[in-house]
């Protein structure tokens, strides 16, 4: 599959022909960088994990070539950078058994700049090619801007194709900033307890990363646990690790609908409850 960028690469961990690889994927995760598909799409790579009947794919928009760097990689360049995160995401791959990955190569300008379609055109190939029954991607609410960019982008994409193309639920996940603050109903809430050995080994590939000064293995499985315990103030823990994530599919059923007064409802309901609260016990 030919890109735009002539960097990118569609990296295949078990050898087989690319066009085999994206035809059999049945899970896709769209992200704008290398580790936020293990963070944020770690219920998607359980599904498929020693499975044969399901297969995921990761897409990861940018080269992540902005990243903060200490110790060891502290004096690295961007495209030296650029390089050792290519090369964990594949390691990543590799363990989580992916069908592919996709590493698009983009700046993250380019992800930002709403007249730029050369992203689109790439996630456009991707998904047609694949045509999975979910996609996970950034949630809306994310505070990261290329975050948002890159699921803006997909949406913009799906908005596009034929229905039979489009997934049967677009997800909004979580990297920076969680959906704890959602109402219960809103949430939707993904176990992802299984396999914690798989999970550590996925986040902690990432060196670049952790001894690079930011510990998203800790953080990353420290909130999955933290959910599973304080999503229910009433009941026993369910299981042992929890992401949640938004609803994004009323985006593509009704495709003229605005992201951002969609996001709104979510806000306005979380404010309607803390204040529908306070006013019953005041």
């Amino acid at each position: 599959m030919k890109f735009h960028t002539e960097s990118a690469e569609l990296f295949v961990p078990d050898g087989v022909e690319p066009e085999v690889a994206l035809k059999r994927t049945t899970v896709l995760a769209i992200s704008a960088h290398q580790d936020d598909l293990e963070i944020m799409a770690y219920h998607g790579i359980l599904r498929c994990f020693a499975n044969p009947n399901e297969w995921f794919t990761g897409v990861v928009v940018t080269n992540g070539s902005g990243s903060a760097r200490d110790n060891l990689y502290a004096n690295y360049t961007d495209e030296q950078m650029v390089q050792v995160r290519r090369q964990e995401q594949k390691k990543a791959a590799t363990i989580g058994e992916y069908s592919s990955v996709a590493l698009l190569d983009y700046p993250s300008s380019a992800v930002k700049d709403p007249a730029g379609i050369e992203p689109a055109e790439d996630l456009k190939r991707i998904i047609e090619s694949t045509r999975p029954d979910v996609i996970y991607a950034h949630n809306l609410a994310d505070k990261h801007d290329t975050h948002v960019a890159v699921t803006l982008r997909t949406i913009e994409t799906l908005r596009k194709l034929p229905p039979e193309c489009r997934p049967q639920r677009l997800l909004g996940c979580e990297v920076w900033r969680d959906l704890d603050w959602l109402c219960d109903d809103d949430k939707q809430a993904l176990p992802v307890d299984a396999h914690e050995n798989l999970a550590n080994a996925l986040l902690g590939v990432y060196d670049s990363q952790i001894a690079g000064g930011k510990r998203y293995d800790l953080a990353s499985m420290g909130r999955r646990r933290a959910h599973a315990t304080y999503h229910a103030s009433h009941g026993t823990d369910e299981t042992e690790g929890l992401t949640f994530a938004m609803d994004l599919t009323p985006l593509l059923d009704t495709p003229d609908r605005d992201p951002a007064d969609y996001v709104a409802t979510f806000v306005q309901r979380f404010a309607d409850d803390v204040n529908d609260r306070m006013r019953k016990l005041s």
